[in-house]
């Protein structure tokens, strides 16, 4: 049976105040590692201020946190630390985890992945203490999208002149009002929201203007109406990661995609549902589109990887890295001629937007020649042994050996009889003996017609 004090969890106060103990952590271990321990002379405060110091990046994953403990003792010791792990922790409430962030002031990454916050509240005044963190990561936390909008829209306190109403902010002066667009005042500029479960979103009133990065993968979002908030929730979003979703299109207009993501440079569909060329076409209507990573979708499981590949980047002409790896000027011509030839064949009516464009930039192009440049498999050769010829069929991936083997019953001689020669028809030199049992057949480079000489081995 698990101590009442396992059940309930332990606070952020006592974590550190054991891990980062002058026993576990006599010594200072350079910039950002260790701790300092303060001398005995220094000025009295806090008890645990006088046995340690925190370093500038913590990480408190998996031990059990449930509570944040005595603010001033957090306030005391990490005024200077930017970075705070407490993924796979026990923390449920939003109110503690304000706790600790509202003591850390110069807090920019936190990591609470794999904490129970499913169903759980985040209320507006809490929701301040986040205002200053610029990555934030909630996987697997179930969180609501409900929250997830009010950490991104914190709106600083407006005085009684400034009015929230119908989505925008009132301002009443002159005894006029004036409506403008709200901004958020957050910093955030990384959000992670992987494995949360969400299969829509809701729109915010409030743009969050600094967010840089969204990773949301391992969701159930199959509807572009879903994924297209996204665009004016985040309008300088540079970067989506999407992931394992199964989004089934892309249903926007090429005016509506270039307004929705005007500064999206990145987007990751791994495993999307896609499974048309009209939605590969679609990417080339994000205007700054540079990075597309497009692996395990419907629409390329029938080609192999070299077509996949050719026929991506001919598809994308604006984009610099597909899956992870540079698309080079020459590996681009090569791609966009290939194109044009896999598209040969087809009627005029199935042939795709871009092919005619590619046809303006290098002509009609003829199909290639097609030149079997596999080895050869066997050889007709004839089998000299004293007054006896045979016509014989060989196989040439065989050793020298192996031959000796197959002309045991031919000449009727023993392998150990028997010394090999071949002649090459279409050569001046003369025979070449076969003395290395181990040689393939393909390496003399025997054609139809020539010969095997077996000379019988004297006594």
């Amino acid at each position: 049976m698990e101590s009442p004090e396992h059940q309930e969890g332990r606070t952020f106060v006592e974590v550190i105040s054991e891990k980062y103990s002058p026993e576990n952590f006599p010594y200072r271990r350079g910039p950002g590692m260790g701790v300092v321990v303060v001398p005995t002379a220094a000025p009295q405060g806090s008890p645990m201020k006088d046995r340690l110091n925190l370093p500038s990046v913590l990480v408190l994953n998996n031990c059990g946190i449930s509570r944040a403990g005595d603010q001033s003792e957090i306030a005391a010791f990490c005024s200077h630390v930017m970075e705070l792990d407490l993924s796979h922790n026990k923390l449920q409430d939003w109110h503690e985890i304000s706790k600790i962030v509202s003591n850390i002031p110069n807090l920019e990454f936190l990591n609470l992945s794999s904490n129970p916050l499913a169903g759980m509240t985040l209320e507006p005044r809490c929701a301040e203490a986040f205002s200053r963190v610029r990555r934030l990561v909630l996987n697997n936390t179930q969180v609501s999208w409900d929250t997830v909008l009010l950490l991104t829209r914190e709106i600083p306190e407006y005085d009684k002149f400034f009015v929230i109403h119908g989505g925008f902010l009132e301002i009443k002066a002159h005894n006029r009002i004036f409506q403008i667009i709200p901004f958020s005042s957050c910093r955030l500029e990384e959000l992670f929201l992987c494995l949360n479960e969400y299969s829509g979103v809701s729109a915010s009133s409030v743009a969050c203007p600094s967010l840089r990065l969204l990773h949301i993968t391992d969701n159930s979002l199959q509807d572009w109406a879903e994924v297209r908030k996204f665009g004016s929730m985040f309008p300088s979003l540079d970067t989506l990661v999407m992931a394992n979703n199964s989004l089934a299109s892309i249903q926007d207009s090429k005016d509506i995609l270039q307004r929705l993501f005007p500064n999206l440079r990145s987007i990751n569909l791994h495993n999307s549902g896609l499974n048309r060329w009209d939605d590969i076409e679609k990417l080339n209507f994000f205007p700054k589109l540079e990075e597309v990573r497009l692996q395990g979708i419907p629409l390329l499981q029938t080609y192999t990887n070299a077509e996949r590949r050719s026929l991506m980047i001919a598809q994308l002409p604006s984009i610099s890295l597909l899956n992870g790896s540079v698309v080079t000027d020459s590996e681009r011509e090569d791609a966009e001629r290939f194109f044009i030839r896999y598209y040969l064949d087809y009627p005029e009516e199935e042939l795709p937007y871009r092919y005619h464009c590619l046809v303006n930039k290098y002509g009609k192009l003829e199909p290639l020649a097609e030149i079997d440049l596999r080895p050869r498999c066997h050889a007709q050769v004839e089998v000299h042994c004293e007054e006896k010829v045979e016509q014989l069929n060989i196989r040439l991936d065989q050793t020298v050996a192996e031959l000796r083997k197959q002309l045991t019953t031919v000449v009727q001689l023993s392998t150990n009889s028997m010394r090999l020669y071949y002649i090459d028809k279409s050569s001046a030199f003369g025979p070449e003996e076969m003395k290395y049992n181990t040689r393939a057949l393909h390496s003399y480079s025997i054609q139809d017609g020539d010969e095997i000489l077996v000379v019988p081995k004297t006594k």
